[in-house]
């Protein structure tokens, strides 16, 4: 029987982008993002209301430092793991994200896979933390922090994690000889339109596909994707 999946709130002022995290953490298996937050007080009522077991947090609030949100949230008696996620990327900010005992920090724009590998990472630790007896042996410990080292790899190992649905749409435009349509995708996977377009959306926006143009008699572009080799 599998775990049940960990609950995350993600915490960001710009709806849009808040989005697009939302969306890639529902797209990692053992993860379900329970709430959005995106001011300092939601991100404090929510995770006081939901127990978020991580919180994905900005630190670029409209009213208040994302830092002073992490501090009040880690100063619970039982809080959450955080991920800071920022444009900041100045070393006294840094430095004082990791004095605060957050997981992982990264620094925006990043993709699907940066995120992926790094909750894939706690999600080990987590894991092996909850079979621990009561008391760990120092192996024990260093195993978990370890554990907590994305792996390396990258794109690669996260596409292996990726949803079934996401995975079979990457899939299918990888085996095209160029780029593939939304119409395209649906009909070589059995899947709607719809659903097509969702997924090449997502897979787009965390940079592991590329949006091509391709402009016809009407004048209407038709989105087109292709893999992004880096």
């Amino acid at each position: 029987m599998s775990a049940p999946p960990l609950n995350v709130l993600v915490v960001d002022d710009d709806f849009r982008v808040a989005s697009v995290h939302v969306g890639f953490v529902d797209a990692v298996p053992g993860f379900r993002v329970v709430g959005q937050a995106h001011t300092a007080a939601e991100a404090v009522e929510l995770a006081g209301s939901l127990r978020p077991d991580l919180v994905l947090i900005d630190i670029y609030l409209p009213d208040g430092d994302g830092l002073q949100v992490v501090r009040q949230l880690l100063a619970d008696p039982s809080p959450p793991a955080v991920i800071v996620i920022s444009a900041a990327n100045d070393i006294p900010t840094v430095r004082t994200a990791v004095q605060l005992g957050a997981l992982h920090y990264l620094v925006k724009p990043f993709g699907f896979a940066e995120l992926a590998d790094r909750l894939t990472a706690f999600r080990r630790a987590h894991d092996d933390l909850a079979a621990f007896p009561s008391e760990a042996t120092q192996r024990d410990i260093d195993r978990v922090f370890d554990l907590l080292r994305p792996s390396p790899g990258g794109q690669t190992e996260a596409l292996r994690r990726l949803a079934p649905t996401l995975q079979a749409v990457y899939d299918a435009v990888a085996a095209g000889s160029g780029s593939s349509s939304a119409s395209d995708v649906a009909a070589a996977i059995g899947v709607s339109r719809a659903t097509a377009q969702r997924a090449l959306t997502q897979l787009e926006q965390s940079e592991v596909l590329k949006l091509e143009l391709r402009y016809g008699a009407t004048g209407r572009p038709e989105h087109r994707y292709a893999v992004r080799h880096r």
